[in-house]
Order: C-alpha cells, then sequence, then structure tokens
C-alpha cells in the first residue's frame, strides 16, 4: 500500500481535504480522509510525505494525437492521416501509437495521466480514437477505452486535402454528403445483421470493414468527435448526428461563443482548443481564450484539449490558467481537465477525480497547477509513481 499524507487533497468531486491523505493499494483509490491515519492503513505501508503541497488527479487531456505525430521526426512517425481515402473508420489509433514516444514522458512531467488520442482531420471520417494512459511500453496495456469514439471532419480540412487530390469532396457540401451517405449505408447494414441474427432466412450482408466500424455509431454504443471550428460548420455536424439520432462532441468547437444559446438548447459537448496557437487559416479568425468561459458560464459542461502536437500536451493546465485569464471560473477550468472530461469521453466511473475505488492516477503539484511556475513532484498512475522531479 502506498499512503500520500500531508496533502492539500482536491479531490474535484467532495471539495478540498486540508491535512488529508490518499491510500492506494492494487493501482485503486483504497482510502482517502483527513489526518490521522488509521492504523489499520499504517502496517506495511509505503509512505509520501506530501508537505503541504496539492495533490489533485490526474489531468486529461480530451483530445489529442499524443504518439501519432512523434517527435522529431516528420514523415517516419507521422501515422494519424490515411489521406488516400476520405472514409476510414476502419483505422485504430491503437494501431499508431508510439508509447515510446518522448512526448509521453513530458506528458506525465506535465501531469497528464490520459489522454483521447487519434486520427488526425484529413478525412472526412478518419478512424478510432483510442484513450489511453501515458505510462507504458506497449499500448495494449495502457488502453482505458479503444475505441472511445470515431473521429469526423467539417470546414476546411477535409476540403483542402482532396482538392489536391482533384476528388470529392471538395465543398462542405461534398463533407455532409459523404456523411450521410456512409451513416445511411452503416444503418442499413447493422439493420441487416440484426435481421440475419434473427432469422435464418434473411440474408446476411457481405461483411464490410468500414461499415462494421460506422454500426457502432449509428447503434449509439460509439460517439463521433466532430472536427468543427466555424460555427456554420458546428451548427451542420449538430443537423447530421441529430438526423441520425448520434452520440457527438464537438470538437475544437472554435467559433462556439459566437453560438453560445444554439448550442445550450443543443447540448452536444464542446471540447474547446488548442487556443494557444496562431489564427494559422481562415476557419481560425475568431480563436480566442475566451471561448470556454463563455460555454461554461452558460451552463455547458465543456473539456479543454491541447490538440498535442498542436500544442505540447504538458501545457493542458496552462491552457486551461489561459482560459480563467479570460473569464472562466477556475473551479470549471480545473473540471475541463479533469472530471468533466472524463464524464465527456465516457469514463468518469474510473478517472477524472480523486474518490475511492478509482484509478490511482494522482499528480502532486508544490503549488497551484494555474500558477506558470507551478512543479509537478509526483506523477502516479495506477497507483505507481512514474515520474519523480
Amino acid at each position: 500500500m502506498l499512503i500520500i499524507r500531508n496533502a492539500i487533497v482536491n479531490t474535484l468531486s467532495g471539495g478540498v481535504i486540508d491535512k488529508g491523505f490518499v491510500a492506494v493499494k492494487d493501482g485503486k483509490i483504497e482510502k482517502i480522509g483527513r489526518e490521522p491515519i488509521p492504523g489499520e492503513f499504517e502496517k506495511g505501508a509505503e509512505f509520501l510525505d506530501a508537505k503541504g503541497m496539492q495533490l489533485y488527479p490526474g489531468f486529461i487531456d480530451a483530445h489529442s494525437h499524443l504518439g501519432m505525430w512523434e517527435d522529431s521526426i516528420g514523415f517516419e512517425g507521422s501515422d494519424g492521416n490515411e489521406s488516400v481515402d476520405p472514409v476510414t473508420p476502419q483505422m485504430r489509433a491503437i494501431d499508431a501509437i508510439n508509447p515510446m514516444d518522448r512526448t509521453f514522458e513530458e506528458a506525465r512531467a506535465g501531469g497528464i495521466t490520459a489522454t483521447a488520442t487519434g486520427p488526425g482531420s484529413a478525412n472526412v471520417i478518419g478512424g478510432q480514437f483510442a484513450l489511453v494512459k501515458t505510462w507504458g511500453i506497449c499500448v495494449d496495456d495502457m488502453i482505458v477505452k479503444a475505441p472511445c469514439a470515431i473521429k469526423c471532419a467539417f470546414g476546411e480540412n477535409p476540403k483542402r486535402t482532396y482538392n489536391d487530390r482533384e476528388e470529392s469532396p471538395v465543398t462542405r457540401m461534398g463533407t455532409a454528403a459523404i456523411l450521410r451517405e456512409n451513416f445511411i449505408k452503416a444503418k442499413d447494414y447493422a439493420e441487416k445483421k440484426k435481421l440475419a441474427e434473427k432469422d435464418e432466412d434473411a440474408d446476411k450482408p457481405d461483411f464490410d470493414f468500414k461499415l462494421e466500424a460506422l454500426a457502432e455509431v449509428v447503434e449509439k454504443k460509439l460517439p463521433i468527435k466532430a472536427h468543427a471550428h466555424r460555427a456554420d460548420d458546428i451548427m451542420t455536424a449538430i443537423r447530421i448526428a441529430k438526423e441520425f439520432d448520434l452520440h457527438m462532441t464537438i470538437e475544437h468547437c472554435t467559433e462556439g461563443h459566437l453560438i453560445v444559446d444554439r448550442l445550450k438548447k443543443e447540448n452536444f459537448a464542446p471540447i474547446v482548443g488548442p487556443s494557444l496557437s496562431e489564427r494559422s487559416k481562415f476557419e481560425l479568425k475568431n480563436l480566442t481564450f475566451k471561448t470556454p468561459g463563455i460555454l461554461s458560464n452558460a451552463g455547458m459542461k465543456i473539456a479543454i484539449m491541447t490538440d498535442h502536437p498542436v500544442i505540447p500536451i504538458q501545457y493542458l493546465p496552462l491552457c486551461a490558467s489561459l482560459a480563467v485569464k479570460a473569464g472562466m471560473k477556475r473551479e470549471d477550468a480545473m473540471k475541463a481537465i479533469t472530471i468533466n472530461a472524463a464524464e465527456i469521453i465516457g469514463v468518469g466511473d474510473r478517472i477524472g477525480s480523486i474518490e475511492e475505488g478509482k484509478d490511482a492516477d494522482l499528480v502532486l503539484w508544490d503549488r497551484d497547477p494555474f500558477d506558470a511556475h507551478g512543479e509537478v513532484l509526483w506523477t502516479i498512475i495506477d497507483g505507481k509513481v512514474v515520474y519523480e522531479r
């Protein structure tokens, strides 16, 4: 058993415990409380004395490409876009993630213990995201949930990619049409499979790898992560999600602050960012750190992302801090990189807060994580110290 003692325990679900302790056993949080530590937890335990430092749940980046675009390599390490076909839902992030990439180490040093990572936005449908821990040498041992979503993209990126190839889509109409066509095919495929399972005389559809993946979406077993920056693209994503009754999160949501009342009414969770970047293309012209605060202050549950490597993943807490500077409530910003992120991805029962029974993903800071001078002292994943300053 590992016991972290004398900490300011920021649970993110049950308030703050001053001079608190967290007992960890078999990779799970066994007990939390206030000092003194009960006698039954002291016997044979290893102690980490936090000396009044700040203990938080491990931070979660709800949208990145960690391990998919490797550091300092270029094309050889670029494995996030199979950009020869606009529809590739069968692509799996777990087959491209390199846990040996040094950015995983940087993530742990920044207090990031989990991330949803996956394909980029060159294709209309890019493939399957996975939620992974940031510690391990084999991706199979790092998985929290895979797949956790299927990526699709609106706006400029698929237009630009396939215009260069002189193929469809070259317009926003084309992108929407390709999505509709494939969701209709997937729905029909799933219905025929179900009918064949019930009726021996019914024809079973020929196996289709793409439609197998998309059937999970139209049956609401998996959400789509809809890349959309501009307000009109966000509304197109919502239109299609409602048309096919899909679970969806809105990725980037750069112009979400321009349509906040409509977004609140439609109730699709935004995952906002990357905001710490240049306005590198037209659809980013309204990029601002005010967006997450405007949305959360309106009562929406949001998460904040880095879109690593656009923003290096270790700067996730800095992005949340800058959102606070731009008007977001501090508590909402902290939840946006912990419990909100976990719940939006669908793993709030395992990670995102310091609660008994959850995974022991914990980070000890020497001060407030939103202080730019703050340092991570220990990062713990599944009860194991994986970074020590």
